[in-house]
C-alpha cells in the first residue's frame, strides 16, 4: 500500500511528536485536534523542536521550513482524509472506537487505523470498529521524534496488508518496528512495570528517597532513574498504564499501582508538563 498522507489525531505531547516525525520522514501530515488551545500549543512546540534541531546542526534551515510546511493543522474532522490514521487521544477505549468509526465513514476502504495506546486492548478497540482487520497498534515512545522503537501490535483480526504497511511505515519514519501480539502492556510497558512499581514500593516502605533511587540506578547504567522517567512521561500516563496492566492481569499483588503515584496524579503533580512531580521544574 502506498502511503501519500498520514493523519495524526490528538495534538498532545505524543501526537505532535508523531506528526513531526512523520513530516521529517517526508510524509504530508495532518494533525487533528478539537481543542484550539492544545492545537496552538502543538504548533509552537513543533516550531521550537525544529529550531532546536537546526541549532544542533541536525537539519538545515531549508529542511526546517519544508518539514513544517508538510504539516497541516486542523480542528475539523471533515478535513481528515488520509491513508493511515494514528490516534494519540485520551486513553478511553470507547472514545478511540468512536473516532475511528467517524474516520472510517469519511475515508476510502483501505485506510488503516493505528492506535498509539500504551496499554489498552487493541483487540477491544478493533472489535468496535466497522473494519477490525484495518485496526492495529502503533505504539511510539516519548519523545517520538527521537526514540527509535515502535511496537506494532496486531490482533487476531488484523490482516497481513495492515501489518506489513505499518511495519514499512515505521521503517520509513526511521524507527525500529517490533511486532508483538496484543497483550496487557505489550512488551515494554509489561517489562517496565517492576522498574517503576518496585521503586515506588521502596519509597512507600520508607527504605529510600526518590533522588537516591535515581542516582543509584543511573550509576548502575540506566540512562534515567525511575522517578525522573515518570516525571518525563507524565505521572497521569504512567499511573494509567500501571492500572491498566494490573486490571488486565487480574490484580497480581506484585503489580499493584502505588498510592504515592495516585496521590501525585490527584494533586496535579504530573511531572515536567505540570512543573512538579517527584521533582520541581
Amino acid at each position: 500500500m502506498v502511503i501519500n498522507r498520514i493523519c495524526v489525531c490528538g495534538a498532545g505531547t505524543m501526537g505532535n511528536g508523531i506528526a513531526q516525525a512523520a513530516a521529517q520522514a517526508g510524509f504530508y501530515t495532518l494533525l487533528y485536534e478539537l481543542n484550539p488551545v492544545v492545537l496552538e500549543r502543538a504548533i509552537t512546540g513543533i516550531e521550537k523542536n525544529l529550531q532546536s534541531f537546526l541549532e544542533k546542526g541536525k537539519i538545515t534551515a531549508e529542511e526546517k521550513q519544508k518539514i513544517f510546511q508538510r504539516i497541516q493543522f486542523t480542528g475539523d474532522i471533515q478535513t481528515c482524509l488520509a491513508d493511515v490514521f494514528i490516534e494519540a487521544i485520551v486513553e478511553k477505549t470507547e472514545i478511540k472506537i468512536a473516532l475511528f468509526n467517524q474516520l472510517a465513514e469519511l475515508n476510502h476502504r483501505e485506510a488503516i487505523f493505528a492506535t498509539n495506546t500504551s496499554s489498552l486492548s487493541v483487540s477491544k478497540i478493533a472489535l468496535g470498529v466497522m473494519s477490525p482487520e484495518r485496526v492495529i497498534g502503533m505504539h511510539f515512545f516519548n519523545p517520538a521524534t527521537i526514540m527509535k522503537l515502535v511496537e506494532v501490535v496486531h490482533t487476531e483480526y488484523t490482516n497481513n496488508q495492515t501489518s506489513e504497511t505499518i511495519v514499512e511505515l515505521a521503517r520509513q519514519m526511521g524507527k525500529v518496528p517490533v511486532i508483538c501480539k496484543d497483550s496487557p502492556g505489550f512488551i515494554v510497558n509489561r517489562v517496565a512495570r517492576p522498574f517503576y512499581i518496585e521503586s515506588l514500593r521502596l519509597a512507600e516502605e520508607g527504605f529510600i528517597d526518590f533522588s537516591t533511587t535515581d542516582k543509584l540506578l543511573e550509576a548502575s547504567g540506566f540512562r534515567m532513574g525511575p522517578y525522573k522517567l515518570m516525571d518525563l512521561i507524565g505521572n497521569d500516563i504512567n499511573y494509567a498504564v500501571s492500572c491498566s496492566v494490573y486490571e488486565q492481569m487480574n490484580h497480581p499483588e506484585r503489580l499493584k499501582p502505588s498510592y504515592i503515584q495516585e496521590k501525585k496524579v490527584k494533586e496535579g503533580k504530573l511531572g515536567k508538563k505540570s512543573g512538579e512531580g517527584y521533582y520541581t521544574y
